[in-house]
């Protein structure tokens, strides 16, 4: 992808909303922080527009547009409602996701602006993927955007093929679950090239030979153990997943990747807007039908019942008016979205390679051997 395919057309294309997600330790942030470096390094530059929501995390590598951590406090939260960790980002982010039209308004009033949406998403990936804060946000912007899931794994951890295989799992399940466009992104191929993953994708018998050779696969007579088993098994149910993913390795550290990333990412569009939007269309065109019926039966039940009570106490329903004086006239307490991005601020842009925790200039983080 060069620069200028990059680039809306005629200011009527809208931006790719891309949702990463990840294991912890996968590398999202990292990675959100390269492909922010690789957008601003385009000529002309592309600056995306970016999510930060979770919560919980001290440090970014980045500077976000909008931050969950403006709107809503971690540890008020835990404290508040007597929570462990797990459970203060869950409620957490079901806090933010109160707001969420006020955060589609502010992506809206960028969309003519901006190539690429980007949300960095918890590092626990089950509070994104399986919460219904998660379900909504995700359905919201796939009903307003085009939307791809980015599935960082962390490739160094993945060559063991039971690894391997746990990782294609939950990367079909959240595909199904999801219902969008799916990217597989190989992280960190600086330290562990990803070829040996595309090949046990492609070539189920090397997949195959790969765990039949890994040490635990028999049991003391020679027999394949129960585990070893059910991976063919999968392996088998998986090749026709394989099939319909799209596959690329990225380094978050060196950049290397990066522009395949993209590449798949615009065939992901195409692919959006052809087989996946009018199947997200149908099917919010049910549930808003589903919801106008429950809406018209309770008003229906709503009406009975207050003729009734009206019928049985008529002097009550003299009682039961509205007076102006009893208006509370405090101003709206609820704490709105803050957009960053509406002033420039020092920091908004920086080097992966460069940054630091804090200000702190003294401290060299190594990189993972």
């Amino acid at each position: 992808m060069d620069g200028s395919s990059s680039t809306l057309t005629e200011g009527k294309r809208k931006p790719v909303v891309i949702i990463t997600i990840g294991m912890a330790g996968a590398g999202k942030s990292t990675f959100v922080q390269r492909i922010n470096s690789y957008l601003h390094s385009l000529d002309p530059p592309s600056p995306p527009y970016i999510l930060n929501l979770d919560p919980a995390v001290t440090h970014v590598p980045f500077d976000p547009n909008i931050d969950i951590r403006d709107t809503v406090n971690y540890k008020e939260v835990m404290k508040q409602y007597n929570l462990g960790p797990n459970g203060g980002i869950l409620t957490a982010l079901n806090l933010f996701t109160t707001k969420l039209d006020q955060v589609l308004d502010l992506v809206e009033k960028r969309a003519e602006t901006v190539d690429y949406v980007i949300l960095d998403t918890p590092g626990q990936i089950e509070i994104f993927t399986w919460s219904a804060s998660g379900a909504i946000i995700t359905d919201a912007v796939a009903s307003s955007f085009p939307t791809v899931v980015a599935y960082i794994i962390d490739t160094p951890r993945t060559t063991a093929p039971a690894t391997f295989m746990s990782n294609m799992l939950y990367a079909c399940s959240i595909l199904y679950k999801t219902k969008l466009p799916f990217i597989l992104v190989f992280n960190k191929t600086d330290v562990q090239p990803h070829d040996f993953a595309v090949e046990w994708m492609q070539d189920f018998e090397a997949f195959q030979m790969a765990l039949n050779s890994h040490s635990g696969t028999t049991d003391s007579e020679g027999e394949p153990t129960y585990m070893n088993s059910l991976m063919n098994s999968m392996s088998l149910v998986l090749d026709e997943f394989y099939k319909h993913l799209k596959a690329v390795g990225v380094s978050s550290m060196t950049g290397a990747g990066v522009k395949e990333f993209f590449e798949a990412v615009e065939a992901s569009r195409t692919e959006y807007e052809k087989e996946y939007l009018p199947e997200l269309q149908r099917a919010r065109a049910s549930r808003d039908k589903s919801l106008q019926a429950v809406k018209e039966e309770s008003m229906t039940r709503f009406m009975k019942d207050l003729s009734i009570d009206r019928e049985r106490n008529p002097n009550a329903a003299l009682r039961d008016r509205w007076r102006p004086e009893d208006e509370d006239d405090d101003e709206d307490p609820d704490v709105n979205i803050v957009d960053r991005s509406e002033e420039p601020w020092p920091g908004q842009y920086i080097d992966v390679t460069r940054s630091r925790k804090g200000d702190s200039e003294s401290v060299n983080w190594p990189r993972p051997s």
